[in-house]
């Protein structure tokens, strides 16, 4: 479990294709010996499992990108060189500072426009349609492994308002108009939507 408060950008330094999955490294900050095997790390929002860590100028953390995670993220995008919004599995006693994020990536939503004005920045997106009527106006979104409000919605579009500390400690101050990002919907919004779903259909 994840809060979308991102805590390091890392860099991907190796990437290997195996059969229907691949095995990419990051470079991050954190210290190698507090990175145990095993370990939740969301990556772009991501969650994905540490297989090995190595220490050389950085710490580099390996991690097994599975087909279904390719088929449904922006992880069959990632090359060498690009950078991840990183973020480390919650503990018990850790401070909620966005909001509940699982790191299941429900779709990919692309970047419309991008308006850049007083080191602010407002980004309209396009999701998925399935994923639309979980978005509300001054609810949550997770993308790309940040909480974010969203500020508007029409239709399948919807816009975020990011504030410069965003901008400086993630990736989203090089994100570009036409770019992928991951997009996962507040929970509580996909169960509202479920017990709505069970309450309208019909006992057989």
């Amino acid at each position: 479990m994840f809060t979308g408060i991102v805590t390091d950008v890392g860099e991907i330094v190796s990437l290997k294709e195996l059969d229907s999955r691949r095995l990419i490294g990051v470079a991050c900050n954190a210290e190698a010996e507090t990175i145990a095997l095993g370990a939740s790390i969301a990556c772009a929002g991501v969650c994905l499992t540490v297989v090995g860590v190595t220490r050389k100028n950085k710490t580099v953390v390996a991690f097994d990108v599975a087909a279904e995670t390719l088929a449904v993220t922006t992880a069959r995008d990632w090359k060498v060189g690009d950078r991840l919004n990183l973020e480390r599995s919650l503990r018990i006693g850790d401070e909620l500072g966005g909001h509940l994020v699982s790191g299941h990536v429900d779709g990919v939503a692309t970047i419309l426009s991008r308006h850049d004005f007083d080191d602010l920045s407002r980004l309209r997106f396009r999701a998925p349609h399935e994923l639309a009527p979980f978005l509300a106006k001054k609810g949550s979104v997770a993308l790309d492994g940040t909480s974010l409000t969203v500020n508007e919605v029409e239709g399948d579009e919807f816009e975020a308002l990011l504030i410069p500390h965003t901008l400086k400690v993630t990736t989203w101050g090089e994100r570009k108009e036409g770019e992928r990002v991951n997009l996962e919907v507040d929970q509580m919004a996909r169960y509202a939507a479920r017990l709505l779903e069970a309450r309208q259909t019909p006992n057989v």
